[in-house]
């Protein structure tokens, strides 16, 4: 095969241009031509020539290794991931205390000067703002870092690198490579994850990625996932290892969240969603030193704040239901205590209890605030009213407070930490992600599915781990 040189490209382009004859288009095929010409000067070593040196294929030869690639890859995620929980604790800790230790005290004081009724006080103050004001929170500051994390490694070009790394297991589990890209969002919320999937052309493969999304466990979960951890699973080893113990516990939890996307990916490209997968070109671009403004609006103003508003409007009608759960009597029970007894003998089943079901039933608009929906109902039905601040008001106590001999009061064990991480992981979306994924799909039946196949996953599996924890 004759060697092709830069000067015979810019010769041919010169003929063509003659024998066109028509200026623009002339100049069209010359610049083609060029670009052709640059192109292959970068990429194609010639005969006698040494390689020359390219900083992108060589930092590609790192990132996409077989060797390399997936450990980086988990590597990097974990700091995002590390940087996002550590980072979001001050902040966190600071709205907590304007919102919730300043904000909710001042207007239960205007409320009671103003001579505000007491359920009407209790339903907007306790109930509705107090909710709210967890879920801001608790959800906020982990979306303001972790959505412009993702967006500069998306601006960097890393991104791609990643669906590149992980295309062949998704394609062995019938599912999209750019699944990847919407399963890392997931990670910072489904909701945007399931937005996320608008990368993936094929509808079949899209709603594979969007049933799929919640097992990668969003923002929202994180706080139930480390409380446990570092309560049950950190006292189990000495104080100095505690901190790692409970790390690597969450760690587990969440690969575990990667695993379930193969699987259920697998099951539901050979059942429910059969075809072929689709082939595509991934073009890896090469990196460039991201904008900075760009990626501050994108991550904020089309991700943090879009998510944060979806949260805020389910929220508001939770928090209602949570205090109107703990205060509406029958007989000589609220309403969850009804629930908590109808749904004692299924969390039992479970290796949970009846309170957890409960938070889990009322908190559906939002993870955030199963915590703290659980230790309320836990005062409520135990009749410690002195560590909460009303029936039906959520709230939060410190570990030197003996979180654990808390916990023991309602007869928690081992086996209800392990069971509760587990179900947290699994369980249906949030209703964001609900709303999210028939906004996306505009059909009911998915809508369904995304709903209740991991709820019942969720079931079956701790009440598989339940039976086996107790058989030995």
């Amino acid at each position: 095969m004759k060697n092709v040189t830069t000067n015979d490209i810019l010769a041919t382009a010169a003929t063509l241009r003659q024998e066109v004859g028509s200026t623009f288009h002339a100049e069209l095929t010359e610049t083609i031509y060029i670009e052709a010409a640059r192109l292959a000067d970068r990429a194609v070593t010639r005969p006698g020539e040494h390689e020359r040196f390219d900083l992108s294929r060589q930092i590609d030869r790192i990132v996409t290794s077989r060797l390399w690639g997936f450990p980086l890859m988990v590597a990097l995620f974990a700091l995002v991931f590390w940087i996002t929980i550590e980072g979001a604790n001050i902040p966190s800790a600071l709205l907590a205390e304007f919102l919730i230790d300043t904000m909710h005290p001042w207007l239960k004081g205007l409320a009671a000067a103003i001579g505000l009724p007491w359920w009407l006080d209790g339903l907007l103050l306790d109930g509705m703002y107090l909710t709210t004001a967890w879920v801001v929170s608790v959800m906020l500051p982990p979306m303001a870092i972790f959505f412009p994390l993702f967006t500069l490694l998306e601006d960097l070009g890393y991104l791609p690198r990643v669906a590149f790394n992980l295309d062949n297991m998704f394609r062995k589990a019938g599912a999209h490579g750019k699944q990847s890209l919407s399963m890392m969002m997931g990670f910072g919320c489904n909701a945007a994850g399931v937005i996320a999937t608008r990368v993936i052309d094929s509808p079949r493969e899209r709603l594979i990625a969007m049933l799929t999304n919640n097992f990668a466990l969003c923002n929202g979960r994180w706080p139930t996932q480390i409380l446990i951890a570092m309560v049950f699973m950190g006292t189990l080893v000495p104080a100095a290892l505690a901190g790692l113990v409970s790390a690597m516990a969450v760690v587990a939890v969440a690969l575990l969240g990667v695993l379930l996307t193969f699987i259920v990916s697998w099951a539901l490209s050979r059942t429910m969603l059969k075809g072929e997968v689709s082939t595509f070109s991934l073009e890896l671009p090469p990196y460039r030193p991201p904008n900075v403004w760009q990626t501050i609006y994108t991550s904020v103003i089309d991700r943090t704040l879009f998510v944060l508003w979806r949260a805020i409007v389910f929220a508001l009608p939770a928090g209602a239901i949570i205090w109107l759960s703990a205060n509406v009597m029958i007989g000589d029970m609220s309403i969850a205590e009804h629930l908590i007894t109808i749904l004692a003998p299924i969390g039992w089943l479970m290796g949970l209890n009846g309170i957890i079901l409960v938070a889990y039933l009322v908190a559906i608009p939002a993870n955030e605030i199963v915590m703290p929906t659980i230790l309320m109902l836990i005062v409520l039905v135990t009749g410690q009213h002195e560590l909460g601040a009303g029936t039906g008001v959520l709230f939060e106590i410190g570990a030197d407070e003996g979180i654990r001999e808390f916990f023991a009061l309602s007869g928690w064990t081992l086996l209800t930490a392990v069971n509760l991480m587990l179900f947290s992981l699994i369980h249906n979306p949030c209703s964001t992600t609900i709303y999210t994924i028939y906004q996306e799909t505009r059909s009911l039946k998915w809508t369904a599915v995304a709903a209740l196949l991991p709820l019942l996953m969720g079931i079956v599996v701790t009440i598989l781990v339940a039976a086996v924890w107790r058989l030995f």
